[in-house]
């Protein structure tokens, strides 16, 4: 017997296509009941009740009650970062499911990456504050300057609160439609949110797509990413 992680048990679960399309709908960053989990994946419930106890066994989602759902969720941002790892495997050696262009396109513009902007605008973004010196990456590590906190508090982000948590502030996670690089991490969660705030884009129902409105998208490149 071999010694080390059991890559293996983890592929095996993630490559059922069922699971992999229910593990997909959840990088939205939002809960989802199991009956939309199900209709997700195109299978009937009580088979996502037990692909998901499989998924959660392995730990990759977590199930909590409320009323009368269990509420579905990605076990957390380590889960998120090795999807959308495969996401750009898939991409790069040709593995794609067809989708009508126009939501294609969207989702290539703008979309969460479980709780972070993600797509042209999100690569965008990160390329600009690190032309700028707001944040530093030297290799897979990323850090916010002093010049980028100072940036990030006039943007109405509470830095020294986002340091105080568990989560790391900045983070890269490789985009799987732009094979280049956007910023995870508390800090990227938490410009997302005040994007969000700002009225400039919103989420488009239940898909991953961030739509900008016009004059949101000119904001968002004259204020975040003018570079």
């Amino acid at each position: 017997m071999k010694d080390g992680p059991d890559i293996a048990r983890l592929a095996a679960l993630i490559g059922d296509p069922a699971r992999a399309n229910m593990l997909s709908a959840l990088m939205a960053g939002k809960a989802l009941t199991a009956s939309e989990l199900a209709a997700e994946a195109g299978i009937a419930a009580p088979t996502a009740s037990s692909h998901l106890a499989r998924l959660e066994a392995g730990g990759l989602v977590r199930q909590r009650r409320q009323g009368r759902h269990k509420y579905v969720t990605l076990a957390g941002d380590e889960v998120a970062r090795v999807l959308e790892g495969l996401m750009g495997l898939a991409a790069g050696t040709g593995h794609l499911r067809t989708r009508p262009g126009p939501r294609d396109a969207a989702l290539r513009k703008a979309r969460v990456c479980y709780n972070h902007l993600a797509g042209d605008l999100g690569t965008r973004l990160y390329d600009s504050l690190a032309a700028r010196a707001l944040i530093r990456a030297e290799g897979e590590s990323v850090s916010l300057t002093p010049e980028g906190a100072a940036a990030m508090a006039a943007f109405g982000i509470d830095v020294a609160g986002l340091s105080r948590g568990r989560a790391p502030l900045c983070r890269a996670c490789l985009d799987w439609s732009e094979r280049r690089t956007h910023l995870a991490g508390s800090l990227g969660r938490a410009l997302l949110t005040r994007i969000e705030e700002l009225g400039w884009a919103t989420r488009q129902g239940e898909s991953r797509i961030v739509r900008f409105s016009p004059a949101g998208e000119a904001a968002f490149r004259r204020d975040l990413a003018p570079i």
